[in-house]
């Protein structure tokens, strides 16, 4: 028996003087009856059944109104999500995979998505830790994969974990690597993955658990092309590959949609003992604000840990800026859009630095936003840090901990060195008592208004969320 029976009023739908009365639909749900209007139901898509209530089929000789035979309390709320865009606090008082089925019914699950993972809602300082996705197997989480409004992608093993926009497990499926080393989301059910111990860039399809299609390097020497990073922009694949024999390295551009090669950048060679002429690059992030690709990576040696970033013009293939570093190197570096600024994690000192994109031009471009205490005494304190920017934030790991960098408002005061503003930072730890320390973090991911985090020998990710979630 079809969800839609009976028929509407016979002022419904005709050519009433009252404009007014003839907008207002009236539908019956489980025996309750609503009212709302045309254009209410009308922004739930012309796919979606509630199209149906707000223009149905000619009257029968019947006149009781439309009637669907679901749940009326789960039609409120979704409805109230049509009326305002939000979900109505009532909602909490509903498992979320009930109204994630019903939104499926109605066809308005993209709107329920939307209200829940906006990434919009992300509440940086009132992140805690709020839930433990488990793994299958004995295998720590490798590599992480988000999409925009927080479905989630975990690689542990030879196995990729996906789980939907709420959290519920999807699937698990089974890859051709011993382990996953980069990974990127390209849609919701397909990803790029690569590894530095297996040769060529493959796209998955984690629906069928099939792979689509693999990428390779063709280098001189001929060797295998081994993965090191992935990036991408809405039109680019951008893919770091090293050569198998590790004397030279290149960074791929791919069409994002096609996944046809568009260009080639960054290649070097190693000649002799020159490891340091041509560091791989182990991590790219897109500037969309300068539209460049930034490329970092770093290589330890007997002189210690030396590493090189370099921001690339991908159209010209050209570098407009490149920073050597020897002195304090970076455990890891990440940029921000927002903050217009490059961070940086010393893997000597631990302490956390900036540096304005407008001042790159500097020989030293990096500020120190610590206390600058700490010794450079080859403790290594910043090993294995790990630091990423959200929105207008920056996070950064160390050990089990997470801290918070914001930018403070001074007005305009100038700097008396290169004339540009003051900028100060302040520090913030993320998350109650509860949610304090723990094995070491060796991923943070974003997606939607989450955060995720993965730990060292553990076998699940940390989902981090606000305490006002929208739900």
């Amino acid at each position: 028996m079809p969800p839609f029976g009976g028929s509407v009023p016979p002022s419904y739908g005709s050519n009433n003087s009252n404009s007014s009365e003839s907008n207002i639909v009236t539908v019956d749900v489980g025996g309750q009856l609503f009212q709302t209007t045309k254009q209410t139901l009308a922004l739930a898509g012309p796919d979606s059944l509630f199209a149906r209530v707000s223009d149905p089929p000619p009257p029968p000789l019947s006149s009781s109104v439309p009637f669907v035979d679901r749940d009326p309390e789960l039609f409120s709320v979704l409805l109230s999500l049509l009326r305002t865009g939000n979900l109505p606090s009532k909602a909490r008082a509903f498992d979320i995979q009930d109204l994630i089925f019903e939104s499926r019914f109605y066809g308005v699950e993209s709107l329920l998505i939307n209200s829940v993972s906006n990434p919009s809602q992300f509440e940086a300082f009132n992140l805690e830790r709020s839930e433990i996705l488990p793994m299958n197997g004995r295998d720590s989480p490798s590599a992480i994969a988000t999409t925009p409004f927080g479905s989630v992608h975990v690689a542990h093993g030879s196995k990729i974990t996906s789980f939907d926009w709420s959290l519920r497990k999807k699937r698990t499926i089974l890859t051709q690597f011993a382990a996953v080393d980069s990974m990127l989301a390209i849609s919701p059910s397909v990803v790029a993955a690569g590894a530095t111990d297996f040769s060529g860039l493959q796209i998955l399809d984690l629906e069928r658990g099939s792979v689509k299609e693999t990428l390779n390097w063709e280098n001189v020497t001929r060797s295998s092309s081994t993965v090191q990073a992935i990036g991408s922009n809405q039109e680019a694949l951008f893919v770091s590959f090293e050569s198998g024999r590790r004397n030279s390295n290149s960074i791929m551009v791919y069409d994002l949609h096609s996944l046809r090669p568009v260009t080639e950048i960054g290649h070097s060679e190693i000649y002799g003992a020159e490891i340091n002429s041509a560091i791989p690059a182990t991590k790219l992030n897109w500037l969309s604000g300068n539209s460049l690709l930034m490329a970092s990576g770093s290589h330890s040696g007997p002189s210690g840990v030396l590493g090189n970033i370099k921001f690339w013009d991908v159209r010209s293939g050209n570098v407009v800026w490149e920073l050597k570093e020897n002195v304090d190197c970076f455990s890891d570096v990440t940029v921000s859009d927002n903050l217009s600024s490059m961070f940086k994690v010393g893997v000597n000192s631990g302490e956390v630095f900036f540096a304005d994109l407008r001042n790159l031009g500097a020989e030293n471009p990096w500020v120190c936003l610590g206390d600058g205490r700490r010794a450079l005494n080859g403790k290594k304190e910043g090993v294995g840090c790990k630091i990423e920017s959200h929105g207008s934030q920056v996070f950064c790991s160390k050990g089990g901990d997470i801290e918070l960098w914001s930018e403070v408002a001074m007005g305009s005061v100038k700097n008396s060195e290169d004339g540009l503003e003051e900028r100060v930072f302040r520090k913030n730890l993320m998350g109650k008592v509860k949610d304090v320390g723990g094995a070491k973090i060796t991923n943070l991911a974003f997606g939607g208004n989450k955060m995720f985090v993965t730990r060292k020998d553990q076998q699940s990710v940390e989902v981090w969320q606000g305490s006002t979630r929208g739900f």
